[in-house]
């Protein structure tokens, strides 16, 4: 056994560390599905989950198991964990977790393959109005203090360690570079010892993150469960993998959702939309979407939500507006809301329908609030859900495309309404994740070949597996709103959610800054979602732009179709393993501290290393290059040596970028929009460095509309490999395409950068053509359904 873990379990006997003096340990027995250990003030169940994951639930005395979990949804698995009590202690293991329970004091620790990750301190305790779990932290003064992620949406720093966090989810307007709660609290605390907690408790609470600076981890709920699960792992990827396992993954977005957005507050008529769109044609801008903002149901902002019906006045024959963008291969995509005002057109119906949050009474609550004044749907309740859904199922069938789901943290939700799932400050965190979870599910039932496209500025723990895509809220149009965005959204894909994004160019003011708005733009091309959005003080758009403004945004939307094969390979990889799309540097190098509150620079996928500008008048930077490979200027070419901090150039047109060494990257040539997607002919770009014997790849590719396509067989695999023996580069291209999926011959240029010395090339043993310009070998390859093609390169 590691001599730190030895060393825990000698603090753990001491008072420094024991738990609830008054906690006596009585019992412990297996059943079917827990271990189950008996103590003075309650019980404790434990049940492992897998190999990785441990779920502990304590139940005092007169409480009874709650076993509805709103975020997990993989199944307990007693049997790969073997029990053994020493007299002592307890140990409670599988092949990583290990659980040891020591009967007095009373005290429970967890490891994980020998080493120590954290223990109970009190464990449960009863305030007035709240119950409390706390865990100890850093057991030896030997390691580094550890840095803690986690705790939903928030810009506070990546590493969150030292603050206390609310647990309710709520908007904050105009945000800038600090905002301390945000539109999601998600009750997970991740660990820069590679291990996460997850709270599976979705009632409002705090996370106390070591506040006091006494070594404690603390959650705290006004009710509940008392359940939590232990995730450990041998490394980043592997840890967001096994949470993902347990919450669920994110759905394959539909390949529609990585192209350009046409997005404002708002679109006020029919004409406007059709003027917009025929401006992005005029300039021969990609664009693939258009979100309508409530102006679709009603001409002012307040006293119209809840209409849920188009106002015919200004959007007189919507149907046709429709089917004309959506034969352009445009979608068209709605606002809507959770709540029903009196005024709106559907209060009557809807309150006699009985499928609104209700009063003590029994009756519709209603409440005032910015936007008026009326109820909120009751989603936890069968009639309201079935009521909801089927508005949204009528417009599918009059021709919308996907769906905005705003103000879902809600808004507004008083202590006093009632919902069938409980009281508003029982269920306050999951509305947006249920709301989401409604649209989903409709469509699996009522669309079942329709992949979802369901925006979402609330949420909560799992809410990824019902196809979410959530963006970071209304962040303020300034320097100080974009510096905040890298950190929420490599926070958020740390805790599962993928796709978390931000308005491009900022939402909220007037402040007009058209480098502000590039650089926006420029980060953009490099996380999940690109839509540019804001109030129309200023206009989002770039077909709205001056001419210059206007050229270099092109180029971005531009930039961002030619990575769609890379693209679309990263979402595809979030949907089987859960790895998040933009990951911190410290993934790279776990046991680099300098790196744990580090968010200057992130990973796109494994290929990218990524710097945003933040700052107004950049004309150069200093850019950490991790260590483990490498790095080539995605511009320029020039190679920059792993573990090295280096000073770059900035220029305007784009942001720093570098691809890591023997890195693979397929890209096409800029498309009106996705529907015109094809890798029939495509460029397969491979960053040779001779440093480095191998490297390795792969392109994911099906119809980007079919949900579950790769289980459903109706998919390709293209995948790249390389090595290098010191004077011959070979490079293997191999395709492997399902049974039921048509794929097609390919022509691909491989085009092998920082190479100018190729003396022969052959593909399959046959002598092939190729040239040599700007560092850069180009063969061209042909590759058939089911083929390998091994292409060597004699230096």
């Amino acid at each position: 056994m590691n001599k730190h873990f030895l060393l825990l379990l000698l603090l753990v006997t001491t008072g420094t560390w024991a738990q609830n003096a008054n906690r006596k340990f009585i019992s412990a027995k297996e059943s079917k599905d827990a271990l189950e250990i008996t103590v003075s003030d309650g019980k404790y169940l434990i049940k492992p989950y897998s190999e990785y994951i441990v779920e502990t639930t304590f139940l005092p005395i007169g409480e009874v198991f709650n076993p509805d979990s709103h975020a997990v949804v993989l199944k307990p698995n007693v049997k790969i964990a073997k029990f053994k009590d020493s007299g002592l202690t307890l140990h409670f293991s599988t092949k990583g977790i290990n659980v040891t329970v020591q009967k007095s004091p009373f005290q429970i620790s967890y490891g994980y393959k020998g080493e120590m990750l954290l223990s109970e301190k009190n464990g449960y305790t009863k305030k007035d109005s709240s119950e409390v779990l706390d865990f100890n932290l850093d057991v030896t003064k030997s390691l580094a203090p550890e840095a803690l992620y986690g705790g939903g949406s928030r810009a506070i720093g990546l590493n969150r360690r030292g603050n206390k966090l609310k647990l309710r989810n709520q908007a904050h307007y105009g945000y800038g570079d600090r905002s301390e709660l945000l539109n999601f609290s998600i009750p997970l605390v991740l660990s820069s010892k590679i291990y996460a907690v997850h709270f599976d408790n979705s009632a409002l609470g705090t996370l106390d993150l070591d506040s006091q600076k006494n070594n404690t981890l603390a959650y705290e709920t006004v009710s509940g469960r008392k359940t939590y699960q232990v995730i450990a792992a041998n490394n980043w990827p592997q840890l967001v993998s096994e949470y993902t396992k347990l919450t669920g993954r994110q759905p394959l977005l539909p390949r529609w959702a990585l192209g350009n957005f046409s997005s404002r507050f708002g679109y006020h008529s029919q004409a406007e939309v059709e003027k917009t769109i025929k401006k992005f044609e005029d300039d021969k801008i990609p664009v693939d979407a258009i979100i309508l903002d409530l102006y679709w149901f009603g001409k002012s902002i307040q006293g119209t939500l809840g209409n849920l019906e188009w106002d015919r006045e200004t959007f007189p024959n919507p149907e046709k507006m429709m089917a004309d963008l959506n034969a352009k291969n445009i979608k068209t995509i709605l606002i809507t809301e959770p709540f029903i005002l009196t005024t709106s057109s559907k209060w009557q119906e809807a309150d006699a329908q009985k499928v609104l949050g209700t009063d003590q009474t029994g009756n519709s609550a209603k409440f005032d609030f910015y936007f008026g004044n009326g109820g909120i749907v009751d989603v936890f309740k069968p009639e309201g859900k079935t009521w909801f859904w089927n508005i949204y199922k009528n417009l599918v069938n009059q021709g919308v495309g996907g769906w905005w789901g705003d103000l879902g943290e809600p808004e507004a939700f008083p202590s006093k309404v009632i919902t069938a799932k409980g009281k508003a400050d029982q269920v306050h965190n999951i509305y947006g994740h249920n709301w989401a979870k409604m649209i989903f599910e409709g469509y699996q039932n009522d669309f079942p070949n329709v992949r979802p496209f369901i925006l979402m500025r609330a949420g909560y723990s799992g809410s990824q597996r019902y196809g979410m895509v959530p963006w970071s809220g209304d962040v303020s149009r300034s320097w100080s709103g974009l510096q905040s965005q890298p950190e929420i959204a490599v926070e958020m894909g740390l805790q599962g959610i993928g796709f978390m994004h931000s308005d491009l160019g900022g939402f909220a003011g007037d402040y007009f800054d058209n480098e502000l708005y590039l650089r926006w733009l420029q980060y953009g091309v490099f996380q999940p979602i690109f839509r540019p959005h804001a109030h129309e003080d200023v206009a989002p758009e770039p077909v709205y732009k001056d001419v210059a403004t206007k050229a270099i945004a092109k180029k971005q939307v531009e930039l961002r179709y030619q990575l769609l094969p890379y693209n679309y390979t990263l979402a595809f990889n979030n949907s089987e393993n859960g790895k998040p799309l933009m990951q911190p540097l410290f993934f790279e190098e776990p046991n680099n501290t300098a790196l744990y509150n580090n968010v200057e620079s992130y990973l796109w996928g494994d290929a990218f290393l990524v710097h945003p500008i933040t700052k107004p008048g950049v004309t150069s930077t200093s850019v950490y290059f991790p260590k483990k490979d490498n790095w080539f200027d995605f511009y320029t070419g020039r190679k920059y040596a792993g573990g090295t901090t280096e000073n770059v150039a900035v220029t305007n047109d784009h942001i720093p970028v570098f691809v890591r060494g023997n890195s693979f990257v397929p890209m096409i040539k800029t498309i009106p929009n996705t529907a015109n997607y094809s890798i029939e002919n495509f460029d397969l770009h491979f960053y040779f460095d001779a440093s480095k014997a191998d490297g390795s790849g792969f392109l994911y590719n099906d119809d980007g509309k079919t949900p579950d396509a790769r289980n459903k067989k109706q998919s390709e695999m293209l995948s790249f490999s390389s090595y290098y023996n010191g004077s011959e580069l070979s490079i293997n291209i191999g395709d492997e395409a399902q049974q039921h999926f048509k794929a097609a011959e390919k022509t691909i240029t491989l085009l092998v950068h920082n190479v100018t010395n190729a003396k022969k090339v052959t593909v399959k043993g046959k002598n092939s053509t190729f040239k040599t310009s700007n560092n850069t070998l180009e063969i061209p390859v042909t590759l058939e359904k089911g083929t390998v093609k091994d292409i060597k390169i004699e230096l």
